[in-house]
């Protein structure tokens, strides 16, 4: 049987031009890498998002660089042919381009992974520009951007009003020309999604915001019906949370009565 070869930047623009959905989906250790890998993604999104799915926070906005980097290593030793992408933590590249840059090394060198990720339009787009002329691939993030929920105040859905609407139109031109290999739009209304996908020559992954994208991404506890509450973008395909709380159950028991072991 041929090996299946590894996904690449290439690869999601070959995809994108030959109007083929690519498949994404968070990840945050070797095992949930391999199932997710095996079950068909061709990315595997390290996100900050692992902040509340994994560490226990409110927000993204505590995770670490070195938390981050932790995670993600490990997701790229359970990959075979994946691509690897990993959020870049709230503080790590806002500050300049010179402090993105070296925030990028570190993930790259100490994780292995393929691509960072960077939340943020128009005022970003300098400093993509940077990291890509400096041979980093960047993925691009605008949308529902959840590291300024401090300054928006909500998860609640952009782009509804018309100023919003140009704002991120010229967020997704900005971020294109400025070298973004792939850009993630969150949360935003599906005829926006569409406008900026048949404006863009790069391909579009959507989160909440709607059919016309080149990809779609989720958070594998989402998907997997693992969260307590999901996103109303984002529909559960299992209820594994009640599955794995019936199999606990039934082996406390088991070892409470005596039954395990036998």
């Amino acid at each position: 049987m041929t090996e299946k070869r590894a996904v690449t930047a290439a690869t999601l623009q070959r995809a994108r031009l030959r109007d083929e959905k690519t498949v994404w989906l968070t990840a945050y250790d070797a095992v949930s890498a391999r199932i997710a890998e095996d079950a068909g993604c061709d990315v595997l999104l390290v996100g900050d998002s692992l902040g509340m799915t994994c560490l226990g926070l409110d927000s993204t906005i505590p995770v670490t660089l070195d938390q981050m980097i932790h995670h993600t290593a490990a997701v790229v030793r359970g990959r075979r042919h994946a691509w690897v992408v990993c959020d870049l933590p709230f503080g790590t590249y806002q500050q300049s381009p010179e402090q993105a840059f070296a925030s990028s090394v570190r993930v790259l060198q100490q994780s292995g992974c393929d691509a960072v990720k960077i939340e943020g339009g128009t005022h970003i787009a300098p400093t993509i520009a940077f990291l890509a002329e400096r041979g980093i691939a960047v993925v691009a993030h605008i949308g529902l951007t959840p590291q300024s929920v401090k300054k928006f105040g909500s998860y609640g859905k952009r782009g509804k009003s018309e100023s919003e609407r140009a704002a991120l139109l010229q967020d997704a031109k900005a971020v294109c020309e400025a070298g973004a290999i792939c850009m993630v739009v969150e949360n935003i209304p599906a005829d926006l999604t569409a406008e900026i996908s048949a404006m863009v020559e790069i391909p579009v992954i959507g989160i909440g915001a709607g059919p016309a994208c080149h990809g779609q991404v989720l958070v594998f506890h989402d998907l997997l019906g693992i969260s307590a509450t999901n996103p109303p973008f984002a529909p559960a395909y299992s209820d594994l949370r009640s599955m794995m709380s019936a199999a606990i159950s039934r082996w406390a028991s088991d070892v409470k009565s005596g039954v395990f072991p036998q």
